[in-house]
């Protein structure tokens, strides 16, 4: 591998890699937290993903049509699994929604800015990372309005003797709760460069750029992140309310 990569590609390499899920999964299974499967399941699909994903990404970026594509798979996957995460049956599909709330106005504005270009070997991965927040963003919400509501089923009934609409009773009970989930992206953001050198600003530094074209690039990913993830939130805490994930 050249000097400049952050990971050195040895032989010791699938050691270390087997050694850290093999942790993950004895950690989660001796502490009692029932993942510990999971993290070898998890493991193993992001290795035979990542895997396909570089075997075809030079042809797909070279085809707009293979682009949409690939992002239409990549926002399917996205809310399938945020989706059976909060709840089951057909409701699933609801997820969809507050991902593509959240996703596709970012897009919009930072294309029709031109901000980043429609090249596939650009719009795909700033997609990605769109769409990734928004899962995370749109599962936490949806998993802690619902939970609330289930648990508080008491308080939602009292508001409603209090005169309370349906939808209002439950927005009292469960919008503090889900508003947490908004605090992964707000800490990312306030600490970066103090905590973390994320992703994008590290690659583009082995990519050649500057620090200041590296910083560039980080700051509008993380606004951009937080942008969506604020609207992907909001949408998903109002589907709770009326009912569309769970019985409010």
């Amino acid at each position: 591998m050249p000097s400049s990569s952050l990971i050195s590609v040895t032989p010791f390499l699938p050691v270390a890699l087997l050694l850290l899920v093999a942790v993950g999964a004895l950690v989660a299974g001796l502490g009692g937290l029932g993942h510990s499967r999971g993290v070898m399941t998890a493991c193993v699909r992001a290795a035979v993903q990542l895997g396909a994903v570089s075997a075809v990404i030079a042809w797909v970026v070279t085809l707009s049509v293979a682009v949409a594509g690939f992002i239409l798979l990549m926002y399917g996957v996205a809310t399938f699994t945020a989706g059976r995460r909060i709840t089951k049956g057909r409701r699933v599909w609801w997820a969809g929604l507050p991902i593509a709330a959240g996703t596709l106005p970012v897009l919009v504005i930072l294309v029709s800015g031109g901000v980043i270009s429609t090249d596939g070997i650009v719009i795909i991965p700033i997609t990605g990372i769109l769409l990734g927040g928004c899962l995370t963003a749109t599962t936490l919400a949806g998993r802690r309005a619902v939970d609330e509501l289930r648990q508080r089923h008491g308080e939602v009934e009292a508001a409603l003797a209090l005169g309370f609409g349906p939808r209002d009773a439950a927005l009292e009970i469960c919008r503090p709760a889900t508003a947490q989930s908004l605090v992964p992206a707000l800490d990312q953001t306030r600490t970066v460069g103090l905590v973390t050198l994320p992703g994008a600003f590290v690659g583009m530094l082995l990519g050649g750029a500057t620090p200041i074209q590296a910083g560039i690039v980080q700051l509008v990913v993380l606004v951009a992140l937080l942008a969506a993830e604020a609207v992907a939130v909001l949408v998903t805490l109002e589907l709770a309310v009326r009912g569309h994930l769970a019985e409010p």
